[in-house]
């Protein structure tokens, strides 16, 4: 059996990601970053919070906010959102908006249910622990029953 040796050494990240399929994604990404700073930047408070950029594809940018009032108000003012979304370096060819409802749900923790076990099922625990052979079962049994002891406590 023989070793070969590798001919090419390990590539840092950075150079390999500005090499091959990454890199227009990565320039996409930046681009959408920035735009999205410049639009927080000039628009007015109430109504930057609730615009998000969807993306840009063949010279359409697609805007995305919450709420169907915020898409109004945005139609109202899209000749506006248009000159400033020019301004920006790379998207000087953006010829249109796509406004979009996107409803930005929070994520939302499940209800704790906790379960409380009696003392009478601790105590069948601890006693069938005692009878078992197994040592892992009997050890399983017997850390069962004590959380049953520590959740009846509290």
């Amino acid at each position: 059996m023989s070793i070969k040796v590798k001919r090419f050494r390990a590539q840092p990240m950075s150079r390999l990601l500005h090499i091959g399929r990454l890199a227009p994604l990565l320039d996409k990404a930046q681009i959408i970053k920035g735009v999205q700073e410049h639009l927080h930047q000039h628009l007015p408070a109430e109504l930057a919070e609730h615009v998000f950029v969807g993306g840009f594809h063949q010279s359409k940018l697609t805007l995305l906010t919450d709420r169907a009032a915020w898409l109004t108000r945005l139609r109202y003012e899209q000749r506006q959102l248009l000159k400033l979304i020019q301004q920006y370096p790379g998207l000087e060819s953006i010829t249109s908006l796509t406004l979009k409802v996107r409803p930005i749900r929070p994520p939302t923790t499940p209800i704790r249910q906790p379960r409380h076990l009696p003392a009478l099922a601790a105590s069948e625990l601890h006693s069938c622990a005692e009878s078992v052979e197994d040592p892992k079962l009997r050890n399983a049994l017997l850390r069962l029953a004590a959380h049953a002891h520590i959740n009846n406590d509290t």
